[in-house]
């Protein structure tokens, strides 16, 4: 790891322990889907795969939405739509969420409404005779150090009372003021330095958890990896299908008794 990581942030955060039920059998995960209303086609796949999975429970590690500012917020536009589109889905099985870097601001008040199970990060979830840990991803990313120091300061009580207290319409300019600094903060740079998690710390993290895995997303690279002799990771995919010239990108990582697989969100239930 870099030597000008400081060790305090190698602590784990005491994680939440959950055992999956015996009768799950096929478990979704996926994040980044960064939705919002410029996102008609990434939401239609949300929608689709959440109402067409086979998939006893389903886990979203952050990022769900490309902004939050607050619950009260989902009364009006296209965050009322994504609330109300979000309760019917979550009523069809278990559903889980994690906030991300994005959508921090989620809170109880939306997830009750919607009928979805919050997770702390992280989280470890023991299933098929194996323990997961689940993160979203951002807090392992050692080497960006503005974004660990922005990182702690909106995700402290007292700053998001206080964030929390001011009007929407102040709210929603601040959330598209960062927007535009991290915009133009990735522009300047050659995205090595912010996008990937410390692969020490992550070790460090599986470790402490008696883990063997871990599952995150945030960095939008898909892939796995093994970081030490019997320890792994698995990047989730972001999803992004907007340019109808492309195939877009956009997976998930299923678990079963058989391991993990990648598979793209689809209609048909392929097992």
């Amino acid at each position: 790891m870099n030597g000008a990581a400081p060790t305090a942030a190698l602590a784990l955060p005491a994680p939440q322990a959950m055992v999956a039920p015996a009768t799950w059998q096929r478990i979704d995960f996926f994040s980044d889907l960064h939705l919002s209303a410029d996102t008609p086609r990434t939401f239609d796949a949300w929608v689709t795969h959440m109402r067409e999975t086979d998939a006893d429970a389903v886990f979203i590690l952050g990022d769900l939405v490309e902004v939050w500012v607050g619950d009260d917020a989902r009364f009006e536009g296209f965050d009322a739509h994504f609330a109300e589109t979000f309760a019917a889905l979550s009523s069809l099985r278990p559903t889980h969420f994690m906030v991300g870097n994005r959508d921090f601001l989620i809170g109880h008040e939306l997830l009750d409404a919607c009928g979805v199970t919050p997770l702390s990060d992280p989280v470890t979830l023991t299933a098929f005779g194996q323990t997961a840990l689940l993160t979203h991803g951002d807090e392992l990313c050692l080497d960006d150090v503005e974004y660990q120091r922005f990182r702690r300061q909106v995700r402290d009580p007292n700053w998001q009372r206080q964030i929390l207290a001011q009007p929407l319409s102040t709210r929603r300019a601040f959330a598209r003021q960062v927007r535009e600094q991290s915009e133009a903060s990735h522009r300047d740079t050659d995205g090595d330095r912010w996008t990937d998690i410390d692969p020490a710390a992550a070790v460090h993290w599986l470790t402490q958890a008696g883990a063997g895995f871990m599952i995150h997303g945030h960095t939008h690279r898909p892939a796995s990896q093994t970081l030490a002799p019997g320890l792994e990771r698995h990047v989730l995919s972001d999803w992004d299908l907007e340019d109808s010239t492309r195939a877009g990108r956009a997976e998930v990582l299923r678990w079963t008794a058989d391991g993990l697989e990648r598979r793209p969100p689809t209609r048909a239930a392929r097992r």
